[in-house]
């Protein structure tokens, strides 16, 4: 009876106890995780350029200001309050401001953006002096070297001003001819399209003709009546856009062509300056993209030098990070490269001779943070420790051994400082949100700047887990679960499973939310639902062998290793796998239907958001890097094209779109849709207008509650 009694008030307690904790609410599950409850940080902390001093702004009594530090002072002190800034700003006859900007330090000074002007804020004398005002930082792709030159685009023409001074470097730019800009849909890493010089007195820039691709029409809604704006999409078999690199000479004023000879359609990417600035160095990759040669041109006259080196692949490569020239040492860089299977660093001479492999082992380098004071040491992060986490490692150039400066199951983000003797490390786990040290590098030792406490400890999440599951394949698949809150495993939990499956994502890691964004897992686990996420085939931080397993047939690996999923789900006892949803975005959102189509009667309902449905129509420069072309592979391209299979459909699906999608354009689910009415099959539609492929924003809490809705509707 004693017992029964002790059961019965325990039982009340934790009743009482879950029921003290609070629910998330929609929008804090969504937009919380970047505002109201986010992890606690150090605000802007950075290292003032040049030194091992760190800044940051805190707040005391209500009022911020910057303080600095570094590893071996016993403490903080204050550097910069907003009473200094501002004096100084009324007496360089600006407005002031209620609280800082953005700011960057650098040994002498701060640069930050003032309601809308570049200035300079010379903190030991305490001048203010501005850098650019708010017409020209409108400039679109404004792009300033190191001594002052602009470059920028202004109708459609690349302009370079030095002050006042403007020259207009060409002419015939149009929608069709684009200048200054990103190029090949942004792959191959390509995020700009201007890169100065060391000197900053001269300018490399693409070129793009997009004459021969068709034009494809988006809709601007809002207007009345509704306007069509033309995308230049070249779709996968078509023709492609040719790409031309110019150079920029501001002194003479004059325009010289790189003479990238090849075929009109191949890629030209990973654009590097030599030390000196003679020479120009670009990636050029075939169209076929299992080929490429990391080229050198003379920066004065863009005549063609040499191959420095070549290297090809039987599926596909895929060059992402231009070369890195050794810190003094100009003689040498470093290169990336998976020829061995995996991302490592290769140390070559100029002349493109091969030194040595830096890195070595079954484990990717993920980032490389920069060379030390004297450039014998390189920083990288990894995932040598584990894929589900990054640990920062030096590398000796002359040697190749590599010391550990992190270690732990952890996702490490570090910041060297300019001379390689301390790091920033922020790093955060599965039950830690974050945590901030020093650590000095040569010792070893750390110094605890921050340890942030649990933001949704009011609230009642369930518990997560981050664990590895076998496949078919013999591969070590991740997963990661939030267990419905208050779980009782007695008990039976519908399922939502949410996954993305392609290249360039890995969604499960060692890290505050198992890796997730924001807090709508623990929302619907809040609710009673059993949340599952699994890492297959096809995606990233895994060796290039689990990343190709899906070349020229999308999907069937990513199936093949989701029903291990299904396996391992149903061999719980508290998953009712009878009641499952299944929930992707993009590569998983074509996954997410094809999965419906192929296996039907496993999940219940299923919601696929701006989903590839036919990869025919989706762009070159993606789709035939791990498709070859439709004329190549059109066994592939019929077995993953889901608009010809939309009859297969058993179950609830909910199809969304954003509908300024210039990414994975409208017509493919709308494609589906017409099929599936021909078909007489039901399918959900929802658009959302004024979005592209990712819908933001406030908008974004709506999306959610749509899906919510869904999987409440068909799996209550």
């Amino acid at each position: 009876m004693k017992l029964l009694m002790s059961s019965l008030v325990l039982f009340l307690f934790s009743t009482i106890s879950f029921a003290q904790q609070k629910q998330l609410t929609m929008e804090e599950a969504i937009l919380g995780a970047r505002t109201t409850l986010a992890p606690e940080n150090l605000k802007q902390l950075q290292f003032i350029k040049g030194s091992n001093e760190y800044v940051y702004l805190k707040k005391e009594a209500g009022t911020e200001q910057w303080v600095t530090g570094n590893f071996s002072a016993p403490a903080e002190k204050p550097f910069l309050s907003l009473t200094q800034f501002n004096a100084a700003l009324r007496t360089a006859q600006l407005d002031t401001v209620a609280a800082f900007p953005g700011m960057q330090f650098q040994y002498d000074s701060v640069t930050a953006m003032v309601k809308g002007q570049k200035i300079a804020y010379r903190y030991r004398s305490g001048q203010v002096i501005v850098l650019a005002d708010k017409k020209k930082l409108l400039r679109e792709n404004l792009d300033e070297s190191k001594t002052g030159l602009a470059a920028y685009l202004d109708s459609f023409n690349l302009y370079v001003a030095n002050g006042s001074n403007v020259k207009q470097v060409t002419t015939d730019g149009s929608e069709k001819i684009v200048y200054a800009s990103t190029v090949h849909q942004s792959e191959f890493g390509i995020t700009k399209g201007t890169f100065w010089n060391n000197q900053g007195n001269a300018l490399a820039f693409y070129r793009m003709d997009q004459s021969k691709v068709q034009p494809y029409p988006l809709v601007d809604w809002s207007q009345r009546p509704a306007q069509e704006k033309s995308l230049y999409y070249p779709m996968a078999g078509n023709e492609s856009h040719t790409v031309t690199v110019g150079i920029y000479h501001a002194a003479l004023q004059k325009t010289t062509w790189v003479n990238a000879a090849g075929p009109a359609e191949q890629y030209l990417t990973n654009i590097c300056w030599s030390p000196d600035d003679a020479y120009l160095f670009i990636v050029v990759v075939n169209r076929a993209q299992d080929h490429f040669w990391v080229n050198q041109y003379h920066a004065g006259t863009g005549a063609f030098v040499k191959t420095l080196f070549e290297e090809d692949d039987p599926k596909y490569a895929e060059p992402l990070v231009p070369m890195l020239f050794v810190k003094n040492k100009p003689e040498q860089f470093i290169w990336q490269s998976r020829r061995d299977g995996w991302n490592h660093l290769y140390l070559y001479n100029a002349d493109g001779s091969l030194v040595k492999q830096l890195t070595k082992g079954d484990w990717d380098v993920v980032d490389v943070k920069g060379f030390d004071e004297s450039g014998s040491q390189l920083f990288f992060t990894s995932t040598q420790s584990s894929p589900l986490s990054r640990n920062l490692s030096s590398v000796t150039m002359k040697t190749g051994a590599i010391k550990a400066v992190t270690s732990g199951a952890l996702m490490h983000n570090c910041i060297i400082s300019a001379d390689g003797s301390t790091v920033i490390d922020i790093s955060s786990s599965t039950d830690n949100p974050r945590k901030v040290q020093l650590i000095d590098v040569k010792s070893g030792k750390s110094k605890l700047l921050l340890q942030a406490t649990n933001p949704t400890a009011n609230y009642a999440t369930g518990e997560l887990s981050v664990f590895p599951i076998t496949g078919k394949s013999g591969d070590q698949l991740y997963a990661r679960m939030y267990k419905p809150t208050g779980f009782n495993s007695a008990k039976k939990y519908p399922v939502i499973v949410y996954w993305y499956g392609g290249p360039h994502a890995q969604l499960i890691l060692n890290s505050w939310n198992g890796g997730a964004g924001d807090y709508w897992f623990q929302y619907m686990a809040e609710r009673g639902y059993l949340v599952f996420s699994i890492d297959t085939r096809g995606s990233s931080n895994r060796g290039k062998a689990f990343e190709q397993a899906i070349f020229r047939k999308a999907g069937e690996a990513q199936m093949e290793d989701l029903l291990t999923g299904i396996d391992y789900l149903k061999n719980l006892s508290y998953a009712d796998t009878s009641r499952m949803g299944l929930f992707g975005w993009s590569y998983g959102g074509f996954l997410t239907t094809a999965f419906m189509l192929r296996h039907p009667g496993i999940f219940k309902a299923a919601v696929a958001g701006g989903p590839v449905m036919d990869w025919s129509y989706y762009e070159i420069m993606y789709t035939e890097r791990y498709m070859d072309k439709p004329q190549e592979n059109p066994e592939g391209y019929a077995n993953s094209n889901l608009i010809s299979q939309a009859g297969k459909l058993k179950g609830k699906l909910l199809l969304i779109h954003g509908l300024q999608d210039n990414v994975v354009l409208q017509q493919h689910s709308v494609l589906f849709v017409k099929a599936a009415v021909d078909k007489g099959v039901q399918v959900d539609y929802m658009i959302y207008p004024g979005h592209e492929h990712n819908v933001l924003g406030k908008d974004r809490v709506h999306l959610y509650q749509k899906v919510t809705d869904y999987f409440m509707l068909h799996l209550p």
